[in-house]
């Protein structure tokens, strides 16, 4: 079945949607909103929106703050190499794109006809940070799949996910990370996981973590494609059936 894309402002945000079919049965079948990395924007992960759209899913890649369509006006020097608040300046996009996904969602479900309890999130290395950011806010998410992301900040903030770790359950959580990544490091996701396996003991088919070991930030092509592969999968196991 062919896939069609549109482009639309949702509560504020500039989106990207795919689907098949008609968009309001898309829409009842199931939502997953997708965060970009660093510097890039929604278009970017266009191949995994479709990856998505093809199990069914109504696929939604957002521009971050401060990116894509919003992009900062200086955002070189904001992100420049040996900028000594580089780290605060990214702990900010992540907080405050975060702080929009309750908006993101109201506007899909009461403006768009979106199932309430078919809602999923994930992204890449910035998205994936936002991923979990957005999961201790928001309990209405079935489904997440972070992928080269970190829970835990790197700096005090009261907000970082590993503090928070009550707030994840029951959701489907599908952790990607690489063993090799000296970008972001996967210990912290790793780490999440096992304070999260007790709390999901009812439930543990819903939490998964996986690490590529020979895979860094830059996912080896193979890894990558069973990676996307896989979270595809995922959300199609926890939201679409």
């Amino acid at each position: 079945m062919s896939l069609h894309t549109s482009r639309f402002v949702l509560a504020r945000a500039p989106v990207l949607g795919v689907h098949q079919g008609s968009r309001q049965e898309a829409l009842r079948r199931g939502v997953v909103l997708f965060f970009h990395g660093l510097g890039g924007g929604k278009e970017v992960h266009e191949r995994e929106l479709r990856l998505f759209a093809d199990q069914g899913l109504f696929a939604v890649g957002v521009d971050a703050v401060g990116h894509g369509e919003r992009r900062f006006p200086d955002f070189d020097a904001r992100f420049a190499e040996g900028n000594p608040r580089g780290l605060e300046e990214f702990l900010d996009v992540v907080e405050s794109t975060a702080n929009e996904v309750p908006a993101l969602l109201d506007a899909l479900v009461e403006e768009h006809g979106a199932d309430p309890a078919r809602l999923g999130i994930g992204g890449v290395s910035l998205g994936g940070y936002i991923t979990y950011a957005a999961l201790v806010r928001e309990q209405r998410l079935r489904a997440a799949v972070p992928f080269l992301g970190s829970p835990e900040w790197g700096l005090p903030r009261p907000a970082s996910p590993h503090r928070h770790p009550q707030r994840f359950f029951p959701t489907a959580l599908f952790s990607q990370t690489g063993g090799k990544d000296d970008v972001v490091p996967p210990g912290p996701a790793k780490a999440l996981h096992s304070q999260l396996k007790p709390l999901y003991a009812e439930a543990p088919e819903r939490l998964r973590h996986r690490e590529f070991p020979e895979s860094g930030h830059m996912m080896r092509e193979a890894d990558w494609q069973e990676a996307t592969r896989d979270a595809a999968d995922w959300l199609s196991r926890f939201i679409l059936r």
